[in-house]
């Protein structure tokens, strides 16, 4: 490997060049990966070199090789998914993190990280409106925070399983609530805590995607009455599919009535809250146990980083702690990280999340959440002025649901699936835009989710303007569709 300080320097000069030109050109590539499966497995060797090999060589492999298998995330007509950013500043906070490598598991084992990511977590919930009692702790993603907010939840049971575990005990089925809008992290939550995805409760939901708190009730009050013990309701702000807003107020007055667990996954609209005009997205939040939040979603904070907010640091503390001899250090008044988690090592996220919130601001970060909200209103405008299309959900926020209905296929459900499906992958095949799909209520439809920094309301009605075109292009026969082969 090279070991010379100046081989190093070269070659990080020549990345920092590349970064900044890639960030301000990437509006140029095609945004979805035109690779087939294998074909970088192919160009690798099969084991690694005897010799180290210059920095050089590492570069070029990288332009040559793994530039064309990426798709761009940091496109800013990337709508699939949600779209995300990695934001010059939390680039930059990213490359100081690496070069320090720290483990943050201990406040002595680096007191900046510690005492940074507290900072950074309340400047952070005083922006999002979040009350002031709420604790917070960088993860990676929601679902390991949503992982440790369930199992704080069942820690509030005192049922011992801390020591005793769950297994070869006369204990009764715990039971989670949520709906088929929820993420799907919860479902794989219950399953690493051992409640099983049987004993995951699905709640219905009204029109709009949202849980009805009625039959939230009554489903906790029949699992009382047959001997299972209700440990958690999953409430969402901004569900992934639809971004629907379940009714935290009366969802958690039912939570307080039955005495279980209130979570509120908030991963991608909670940022939103720092909209004056948005902030009513955290009604009720003030009674949450738990609530996620992630500025990797729509705060432009390169993945991977998700804060878990909770009232109740010392269940959380419980669920956790264990500190063998060779951790012991003699600082009482400090907050050791590695207590609240899985996760012994820890690297030093908030740095990244600092340095965002400082370069952007409060003003600018409302300037764009705004400003993506109403590109999404706007697009939704034309998809209902389209003839031919259809809005298939509300759009409160950022992402619309919308499905192309040819005539002649209207009442063939299957074919009307497969031809939204082909639209899709018509539009992706164009390189100039990637969307996703997704089902409501049985039925395929196209999804645009707008939250790139870089995301213009030019590049929105382009988009746009592509799809409805390729949709007319079917009808016209340039080039069938599945349904019609």
């Amino acid at each position: 490997m090279p070991n010379e300080n100046r081989d190093f320097s070269r070659a990080l000069e020549r990345a920092s060049t590349w970064v900044a030109r890639y960030l301000q050109d990437v509006t140029n590539l095609p945004v979805l990966a035109r690779v087939r499966p294998g074909e970088i497995r192919a160009q690798l060797p099969d084991a690694m070199p005897e010799e180290g090999e210059p920095f050089d060589a590492l570069l070029d492999d990288f332009e040559r090789i793994v530039l064309p298998g990426i798709t761009h995330w940091n496109h800013p007509r990337f709508f699939a998914y949600f779209a995300i950013t990695g934001s010059e500043p939390g680039v930059l906070g990213e490359l100081l993190s690496a070069a320090l490598n720290v483990n943050a598991m201990l406040w002595r084992a680096s007191p900046a990280a510690t005492e940074i990511e507290e900072v950074a977590l309340g400047w952070l919930r005083r922006a999002l409106g979040i009350p002031e009692r709420f604790f917070g702790v960088v993860y990676d993603t929601a679902s390991v925070s949503g992982l440790h907010a369930l199992a704080a939840a069942r820690e509030s049971l005192d049922l011992d399983i801390r020591n005793r575990g769950t297994s070869g005990r006369d204990l009764p089925a715990l039971r989670v609530y949520c709906t088929e809008q929820t993420h799907s992290h919860v479902e794989k939550d219950a399953i690493l805590l051992g409640i099983g995805r049987e004993n995951v409760v699905k709640v219905p939901t009204d029109d709009a995607f949202r849980m009805d708190p009625r039959a939230l009730a009554r489903l906790i009050a029949a699992d009382r009455a047959a001997g299972r013990l209700p440990m958690c309701v999953a409430a969402t702000i901004g569900t992934t599919s639809t971004t629907s807003v379940d009714p935290v107020p009366e969802i958690a007055r039912v939570c307080q009535d039955a005495g279980v667990w209130l979570h509120v996954d908030a991963a991608y609209a909670g940022p939103a809250s720092i909209v004056p005009e948005l902030r009513h997205l955290m009604d009720g939040i003030e009674y949450a146990d738990s609530l996620v939040v992630n500025p990797h979603k729509w705060m432009f904070v390169p993945v991977d980083l998700s804060v878990l907010y909770t009232p109740h640091e010392d269940l959380l503390r419980r669920a956790f702690s264990l500190v063998p001899a060779y951790l012991e250090t003699p600082e009482s008044d400090v907050r050791n990280y590695m207590d609240y988690g899985v996760q012994l090592g820890r690297r030093f996220r908030g740095l990244k999340l600092w340095f965002v919130l400082r370069a952007y601001g409060r003003r600018r970060l409302i300037e764009l959440l705004r400003g993506h909200v109403a590109m999404a209103q706007a697009l939704a405008g034309w998809v209902e002025a389209e003839p031919g299309f259809e809005i298939l959900a509300p759009h409160p926020l950022s992402v619309v649901c919308f499905r192309h209905v040819p005539p002649h296929l209207r009442d063939d459900a299957a074919a009307l699936d497969a031809h939204n499906a082909e639209l899709a992958e018509r539009v992706n095949a164009t390189g100039y835009a990637f969307i996703s799909t997704t089902r409501l209520r049985g039925v395929t439809t196209l999804r645009i989710a707008i939250g790139n920094a870089r995301t213009t309301p030019e590049d929105v009605r382009q988009t746009w303007e592509l799809i409805a075109s390729t949709a007319r292009a079917s009808l016209r026969g340039d080039g069938c569709t599945i349904a019609e082969r």
